[in-house]
């Protein structure tokens, strides 16, 4: 079944976003600035719409609208509405091309066909005014898709599916429309236990070890090699990638093993390529590890928790970011509520440097404006954006004052117009 939208909606929200955007471009040309828009799309747990998908897998259902469009102001940080493309069906992590043409997202359903897939949609992005047109939605290769990313050549999307236990390779149209898959692989495994190795003194943070739960894909710098993370399986696989079909290929090993119970979530690579710093969401740590780019393989080094020195409690780790610059990472603490600092030495081994208050609850995901001065924390359960200002030499975060009400964030990422025109 295919993904659905009325025309009413379409209609309504199309408006919202040219009547949003145009206004303030317009009084940006009678001032004299000609600096292009800074704009910033949002995903969102959202619910149902009457005549869309019934529900998404992650229930209850959100309280998003769809995905939501903001200009940024570049030099407070602040966020000023535009619209919002509305969609039923929890278009909860969003990938924009390089060009900054075409906009992608997952949708966290599991209502398609027999098998109970989710579905990925493509979007064309207008550059005028930052409104989103749907160009098509396929299903995504299992159900409940919760990440993409797109490999280095532009040509697949890469998708990973939580509820499904699987990742799918999508290949992009030239007009940026997706194809049905090329291939789908389906984790398989000895589950871990309830309780994480290295969970805090009383924690009950339980969350995906009740079966395979495909949770973020991404190719290595170079692209030759796919990883992606099982947080039920408790292991990062990797794959080699034949860009020729869009198929992936089990390395030698295929896999890197974490302590039993702590569930990699997310990881992100080091901007020389040469370090790998994976997020585990119920043990609350990260793992460093060096990794081969010849060969596709992963040596674990150091393990450091994302918590301060004498926490206890439950603690449900999200993402992970290392700055542009190479020299600080970022780790979401969900029910903490934190976003934990560390700075990188020059060998790549971590060194707590503190925390932050993220103003809300549950900061599910955060992101970086393209300039690395502003960090956006998407609160799930608080509703809300905070915004903080990040202190370069230090790495350390400062909140501005600045909160955006949206329903249930889950994702945010930035087009800069100034810089792909």
């Amino acid at each position: 079944m295919p993904f659905v939208i009325s025309r009413r909606s379409f209609l309504q929200s199309s408006a919202v976003l040219a009547g949003g955007l145009g206004p303030l471009l317009a009084r940006a040309a009678r001032a004299g600035d000609t600096q292009r828009p800074l704009l910033t799309y949002v995903g969102t747990f959202s619910s149902p719409l009457h005549d869309v998908l019934p529900t998404q897998v992650d229930l209850p259902p959100g309280n998003g609208r769809g995905i939501h469009l903001f200009q940024v102001d570049r030099s407070t940080g602040a966020l000023t509405p535009c619209g919002v493309y509305e969609s039923g069906t929890s278009p909860n992590c969003l990938a924009l091309n390089t060009a900054g043409t075409r906009l992608y997202s997952t949708n966290e359903t599991d209502r398609v066909g027999e098998g109970r897939e989710g579905t990925v949609s493509a979007f064309t992005i207008n550059r005028a005014d930052g409104q989103l047109r749907l160009l098509n939605t396929v299903p995504s290769g299992g159900a409940g898709p919760t990440f993409v990313s797109l490999h280095p050549s532009g040509r697949f999307l890469l998708v990973a599916n939580y509820f499904g236990g699987s990742v799918a390779v999508l290949p992009i149209r030239p007009d940026g429309g997706l194809e049905t898959a090329t291939d789908v692989k389906r984790d398989a495994g000895t589950l871990g236990p309830k309780q994480a190795t290295n969970a805090p003194p009383g924690s009950f943070a339980f969350s995906g070890h009740d079966r395979t739960h495909a949770h973020m894909i991404q190719p290595d710098p170079a692209g030759r090699f796919v990883l992606h993370v099982d947080l039920g399986l408790d292991r990062i696989f990797v794959w080699k990638f034949d860009d020729a079909h869009g198929t992936l290929t089990a390395n030698d090993p295929p896999a890197v093993s974490l302590p039993p119970g702590d569930g990699p979530r997310h990881f992100s690579f080091h901007p020389n390529g040469r370090w790998l710093y994976s997020l585990q969401e119920e043990g609350s740590t990260v793992v460093l590890f060096d990794y081969d780019a010849g060969r596709g393989r992963l040596t674990a080094r150091q393990t450091i928790s994302s918590l301060p020195p004498g926490f206890a409690g439950s603690n449900f780790c999200s993402a992970i970011r290392v700055s542009a610059d190479g020299r600080f990472l970022y780790a979401g603490n969900r029910l903490h509520d934190t976003i934990a600092i560390f700075s990188i030495g020059p060998d790549g081994a971590l060194t707590y440097l503190g925390e932050e208050w993220t103003r809300g609850n549950y900061p599910r995901s955060f992101n970086f404006d393209p300039t690395g001065q502003f960090l956006y924390v998407c609160n799930q359960r608080a509703d809300n954006l905070a915004v903080f200002r990040v202190d370069r030499p230090t790495g350390r975060l400062a909140f501005t004052g600045h909160y955006t009400p949206v329903g249930n964030p889950s994702s945010i990422i930035f087009l800069d117009l100034a810089q792909t025109d």
